[in-house]
């Protein structure tokens, strides 16, 4: 399975994203504020993981690539949220991009890909993203592409200990509903 946008290519992982991915997260920028692994059979074992993720889901997390230069930049896609919380059970959308590929615009193409794909051929009722507080960046796309916060939703994550800087976390929701009434007042019909 792929998607396309005007500039990227999200597709399936292939063996040699190995390396690739290893760079990615193992970079101490990417992983400011996301937990990082470099071992490369833990790496071997994701890449194993995520394509028998999309095998069972229908969705997962896509390999992502420029369509004018071949060649892993990242990573977008929608997975389950893996714990238990007020909103769970949800569809979260996930991206990393690398930081020689920052200030893009990349992952908000990405984002918006995975968010039409989610809410219109999955028929999602919504979808979440979650960040740390801090996490601007990441928080920037979300409203980019639609995504709302409301504060009252903000929790500390489960998997993250008490006393961790990263454990407080910002929910963004973006509805089937609100996207399609997005969408009908960008493009009015004359």
């Amino acid at each position: 399975m792929e998607l396309r946008t005007e500039r990227l290519l999200l597709r399936e992982w292939r063996d040699e994203d190995v390396e690739l991915i290893a760079q990615l997260v193992g970079d101490p920028r990417v992983g400011k504020y996301l937990a990082r692994f470099s071992d490369r059979q833990k790496i071997d074992a994701w890449i194993e993981a995520e394509r028998e993720y999309f095998k069972r889901h229908g969705y997962g997390l896509f390999a992502l690539e420029r369509l004018e230069a071949t060649g892993f930049i990242g990573f977008c896609g929608l997975i389950n949220v893996g714990y238990q919380a007020r909103f769970t059970p949800a569809v979260e959308i996930s991206w990393r991009v690398h930081p020689d590929h920052w200030g893009h615009g990349y992952a908000t193409e990405a984002a918006a890909a995975i968010v039409a794909f989610g809410l219109e051929d999955l028929e999602l009722n919504q979808i979440v993203a979650i960040a740390a507080v801090e996490n601007i960046a990441s928080r920037r796309v979300m409203e980019r592409i639609g995504m709302s916060h409301d504060p009252r939703d903000d929790f500390d994550h489960p998997l993250r200990a008490v006393d961790d800087p990263l454990r407080r976390q910002v929910l963004y929701r973006l509805t089937n509903q609100d996207w399609r009434s997005g969408r009908e007042h960008e493009n009015p019909v004359a």
